[in-house]
């Protein structure tokens, strides 16, 4: 498998271009030599065969040749909403989410968040974590990145629920401990997931307040759950994502 590199503008055939700093010292780690081929990816699932034209000390410059469009995405969206967590369990998270196909995360300012992000911190978090999707997606083989939003609090992340940006029917979850809530896996194998786009929100580390969850679901939020266990804040979102987007 040729390495792959993310290039979100759209590219013409014989079309010869100056690759970005983060880009050209991911070729020079690999050791890349003009001629040698790679894939360059990022726009509308198409991916690019390209060779290495030139190697430079700071510039890397390929060749884009012929393209395939490759959808690797699963066939219903997921946006998941994640209690903000420390550091690298964030990290992780990000990671993992991407390769299960997560299409957008947010990370929500929750009552008993760890991590507190204001500010250049937060702007700084947040370009770190869209690199690590980005990051994923060369590994993976998936061709979309998903969209990392800033820090939001739940009750703005679901004020948004009535503007634009969802737009079509969707089905939002809530991971709960709660007696009443649903096993995930029933609804799956039931079927009962109708709509083409879920939102699965998801708590942080000592989970949501009693209030978060009311406001969650009073917003129409079903309660569900993964078994018995409790797992961790960041093992619970992506148990949940493997059981809604592996097919």
């Amino acid at each position: 498998m040729n390495p792959r590199i993310y290039h979100p503008l759209p590219l013409q055939a014989q079309q010869i271009l100056d690759l970005p700093e983060s880009a050209s010292r991911h070729i020079q780690v690999l050791r890349l030599q003009p001629g040698d081929e790679l894939a360059v990816f990022g726009f509308a699932n198409q991916e690019w065969r390209c060779t290495v034209v030139q190697m430079g000390r700071k510039i890397v410059q390929i060749q884009a040749h012929d393209f395939v469009v490759t959808n690797l995405e699963n066939q219903r969206a997921v946006h998941l909403w994640v209690g903000l967590t420390a550091n690298e369990r964030m990290d992780y998270l990000i990671e993992k989410a991407t390769e299960l196909g997560a299409n957008s995360i947010t990370p929500i300012a929750a009552d008993r968040s760890v991590l507190k992000l204001t500010g250049d911190r937060a702007e700084k978090r947040l370009a770190h974590w869209q690199g690590i999707a980005v990051a994923a997606c060369e590994q993976s083989g998936r061709n979309t990145v998903p969209t990392i939003y800033g820090v939001q609090t739940l009750q703005q992340a679901i004020k948004a629920l009535a503007g634009p940006l969802f737009t079509a029917p969707i089905q939002p979850l809530i991971l709960s401990l709660a007696a009443d809530a649903t096993t995930l896996k029933s609804i799956t194998d039931g079927e009962t997931l109708q709509p083409q786009a879920l939102i699965l929100l998801s708590g942080p580390e000592g989970g949501w307040t009693t209030s978060e969850e009311a406001l969650a679901r009073g917003a129409g939020f079903a309660a569900v759950s993964l078994g018995k266990r409790v797992l961790r804040a960041d093992t619970a979102p992506i148990a949940a994502l493997a059981v809604l987007t592996c097919e």
